[in-house]
């Protein structure tokens, strides 16, 4: 299998498609990113995806063939780890523009979706956040695009690991639809880092290791995620931020646990009861 992380995606200027859309080895996402200066537009049409557009930093306004979907100007947070995200989400067959307010980052999240729903403006105070995991598993999880929206197949959110901490832990998958256990969810990664010369580690491995890699992950790396399971963990002095979108045959978040290592969810229980409020 080709390599599956892409190195130092952000583009100097403009929108670049990082991740062909429904491309192997996925079969439904695809990713990309543009930056954008004070005053620059950037036309758009989502074709055959639905989109959701996460600013990662900076202030933009949005427009459709109707006109500002945006009714004041997006966004607020400096950076990724400065505050919880604004994002737009598109149907497919949606035409528009966005124009920065100031200079800004933003991220292109995209799923193959026979329909959407309606253009929808989500402001940081409309994601929900999460602690997740305890100890040095302990992560924060912010959940932009979930159930609420009734969206094709995009979900759509952050995570944040604390310096020398791990997420996606204990290590699960999403590869296959057996309800209860399982649901089938493929999955990008899109890693910003704090301080941005930082880094952390991606795995992912099946069960017969047929696939087993393994990537240092450096401030604007992409990792695609179409199968196995893909624990993350962060170097000591630095945060990692990943931006997380999947799809699938469903919308239904159910991961399964590797069983090697499920054992440390009943860990997490033992703490919590020794230290509680963690």
């Amino acid at each position: 299998m080709a390599k599956l992380i892409t190195k130092s995606c952000m583009p100097k200027s403009g929108y670049r498609q990082v991740v062909p859309l429904a491309k192997r080895p996925l079969e439904y996402l695809g990713f990309g990113l543009a930056h954008l200066a004070a005053g620059q537009a950037w036309k758009f049409d989502t074709g055959c995806a639905e989109w959701t557009i996460v600013i990662l930093s900076g202030s933009i306004r949005a427009y459709g063939p109707d006109g500002e979907l945006t009714a004041s100007p997006l966004g607020v947070r400096k950076n990724v780890f400065a505050g919880k995200a604004a994002a737009v989400y598109l149907p497919p067959k949606f035409k528009g523009r966005i124009v920065a307010v100031t200079a800004a980052e933003l991220a292109v999240c995209q799923s193959l979706a026979e329909k959407g729903c309606e253009p929808t403006i989500i402001r940081p105070d409309d994601v929900r956040t999460k602690t997740v995991g305890v100890h040095n598993w302990q992560r924060e999880v912010h959940d932009i695009v979930d159930l609420r929206l009734p969206a094709g197949r995009l979900l759509v959110g952050e995570t944040i690991n604390p310096t020398g901490g791990w997420s996606s832990y204990p290590p699960h998958r999403h590869d296959e639809d057996r309800l209860p256990l399982e649901a089938s969810l493929e999955e990008v990664y899109f890693f910003q880092v704090n301080p941005p010369q930082g880094f952390g580690f991606q795995r992912i491995y099946t069960d017969d290791r047929g696939l087993d890699e393994s990537y240092a992950v450096e401030n604007g790396d992409t990792v695609v995620l179409p199968r196995g399971y893909h624990p993350v963990a962060a170097a000591p002095g630095y945060q990692v931020y990943y931006l997380w979108l999947m799809a699938g045959t469903g919308r239904v978040m159910c991961p399964f646990d590797d069983p090697q290592h499920a054992w440390i969810k009943g860990v997490e229980t033992v703490v919590r009861e020794v230290q509680p409020g963690r």
